[in-house]
């Protein structure tokens, strides 16, 4: 199998696993313990790839300047700033310690 028929595979049982559930539930409602759950996977994961990320493998490889740009992101998301602001200055924060230390 070729690269292009693996993922067309992936796709086709992606797409079995997403249409199973609303074919076998119908138009039951989800008990509010699952809704909690699934509403918290992408939260979850995407704070898992970015702590995989930072820290590099096996936790040896942390990149100081992506934590910096990190911190500056979740300082002027506290006060407030706008989304898309905060992650700009981020990343101008994380280039310019890129650039400072090399």
């Amino acid at each position: 199998m070729n690269l292009w028929g693996a993922i067309a595979c992936v796709a086709l049982i992606s797409f079995t696993f997403k249409a199973a559930g609303p074919a076998l539930l119908g138009d039951r409602e989800l008990p509010r313990s699952a809704r909690g759950v699934i509403a918290l996977l992408a939260p979850v994961l995407l704070a898992g790839l970015l702590i995989v990320d930072v820290a590099g493998p096996r936790w040896t490889g942390l990149d100081w300047a992506l934590l910096a740009g990190l911190a500056t992101v979740a300082v002027a998301y506290l006060r407030r700033v706008p989304m898309i602001l905060s992650i700009a200055a981020g990343m101008v924060v994380t280039a310019l310690v890129r650039l400072a230390f090399g």
